[in-house]
C-alpha cells in the first residue's frame, strides 16, 4: 500500500510539475528566430513583448491564460485535500472530493489546449505584432499542456478508483 500511495503522489506532482512548466514556459509556438507562449512572444531571449489588447485574438488569449492557472491552482488543491483525505476519511472511502477536484483541473487544461489549437492560425496571423510568426510551429510546452491533460485524467480516475485502506 505504501509503494502505491508513493507512485500516487510522484504522479501526481509530475502533473502539477507539467502544468506549471507550460503555463510558464515561452514555448507555446516556436520559430527559427523567436517564440511565443500565452503571456508574451520573444525574438531572442532578452527582447519580449507582452501580449496585451491591441492583439485582435487577445480575447482567446485571455480565455487559454485563465484556464491554464485555473488548471494549476485545482491540481495544487487537489494535492492538499488529497493529503487531508488521507488522514481524515474512514476505512474503505473513496477519495471523491479529491478526484472530483482533479477532473475539474483536467478539464481545465483540456480547454486552454484546445482552445489554443483551433485559435492558433488567427492568433499568430494577429495585427498585435510586430514581426511575422505564421511560420512556426507547436513548442513544447503546447505538448506539456496535452500530457497535463493525460496525466490529471488519469490521476482524477486513479482516486475516483482508490480506496482508503490500513
Amino acid at each position: 500500500m505504501l509503494i502505491l500511495l508513493a507512485f500516487i503522489i510522484v504522479f501526481h506532482i509530475t502533473s502539477a510539475a507539467l502544468l506549471f512548466i507550460s503555463t510558464i514556459d515561452n514555448a507555446w509556438w516556436v520559430g527559427k528566430d523567436f517564440s511565443t507562449d500565452v503571456w508574451k512572444v520573444c525574438t531572442n531571449i532578452t527582447n519580449c513583448t507582452a501580449i496585451d489588447e491591441n492583439n485582435s485574438e487577445y480575447q482567446s488569449v485571455q480565455a487559454v491564460q485563465a484556464t491554464m492557472v485555473l488548471s494549476t491552482i485545482l491540481c495544487c488543491v487537489a494535492f492538499l485535500v488529497f493529503i487531508l483525505q488521507l488522514f481524515r476519511l474512514k476505512q474503505g472511502e473513496r477519495f471523491v472530493l479529491t478526484s472530483t477536484i482533479q477532473l475539474l483541473s483536467c478539464l481545465c487544461v483540456m480547454i486552454a489546449a484546445s482552445i489554443y489549437t483551433n485559435r492558433h492560425e488567427d492568433l499568430h496571423k494577429s495585427s498585435g505584432y510586430v514581426f511575422d510568426i505564421r511560420s512556426g510551429q507547436y513548442g513544447y510546452s503546447f505538448i506539456l499542456a496535452w500530457i497535463a491533460f493525460a496525466f490529471t485524467l488519469i490521476s482524477g480516475i486513479m482516486y475516483l478508483v482508490l480506496r482508503k485502506r490500513k
